[in-house]
């Protein structure tokens, strides 16, 4: 059973936009503190965005101001707006619960390269 479908990502230049969608299975959205993940290369996968069922959110240091978290409960759709993107914003994007509840099978994750 698919619990998340990433989708959105790209490439994109530096100081680009994107914004990643990530449909939830409806037990795991309706009730979860929801997170953005990113692995990029050589690295282990790292949540950098949360947002709990009331819509309060939660960034890391590294993409707080650029990157907005979503969500949409008619949907149960999660979503990633990055604005002014890096290379160092280069990984595979994954949604999943936030933080040590996650489920432990993950999506597919979705692709974002920022490169000139």
């Amino acid at each position: 059973q698919v619990q998340f479908v990433e989708s959105g990502g790209g490439l994109v230049q530096p100081g680009g936009s994107l914004r990643l969608s990530c449909a939830a299975a409806v037990y795991i959205f309706s009730t979860s503190t929801m997170g953005w993940y990113r692995q990029r290369p050589g690295e282990q996968r790292a949540l950098v965005a949360e947002i709990t069922v009331s819509g309060n959110t939660k960034y890391v240091d590294s993409v707080e101001g650029r990157f907005a978290i979503s969500r949409d409960s008619a949907k149960n759709t999660v979503y990633l707006q990055m604005n002014s993107l890096k290379p160092d914003d280069t990984a595979v994007y994954y949604c999943n619960r936030a933080g040590k509840y996650f489920v432990a099978s993950w999506g597919q994750g979705t692709q974002v390269t920022v490169s000139s």
